[in-house]
């Protein structure tokens, strides 16, 4: 699971497990998590965040939007064609 941005309390991550679905992120703050698709950007799952606090973070997803789609592409679409992917690191954080 790696952690592909980090933003103040929040952490941006994805699952080698959720390479067969259309690219998204997973939002999370403690015990907290949300997915958001990338193209375009929409929720998809809420666990727990208040709906004001979606919409911050919804608006995190829409600035690092570029970021976040890079980073799947690096890592989930080399997870698909069955290799390692090329040394892949995490973007700076923010």
């Amino acid at each position: 699971m790696p952690t592909v941005l980090t933003v103040g309390p929040y952490k941006f991550r994805f699952f080698s497990t959720d390479r067969l679905e259309p690219r998204h992120i997973h939002a999370t703050r403690g015990t907290l998590v949300a997915k958001f698709w990338l193209d375009p950007v929409s929720l998809a799952k809420n666990r727990g965040f208040p709906d004001q606090e979606l919409n911050s973070l919804a608006r995190l997803v829409i600035e690092h939007q570029e970021k976040l789609r890079s980073a799947w592409d690096d890592y989930i679409w080399y997870w698909r064609l069955n290799r390692p992917p090329r040394a892949w690191k995490s973007p700076k954080t923010a």
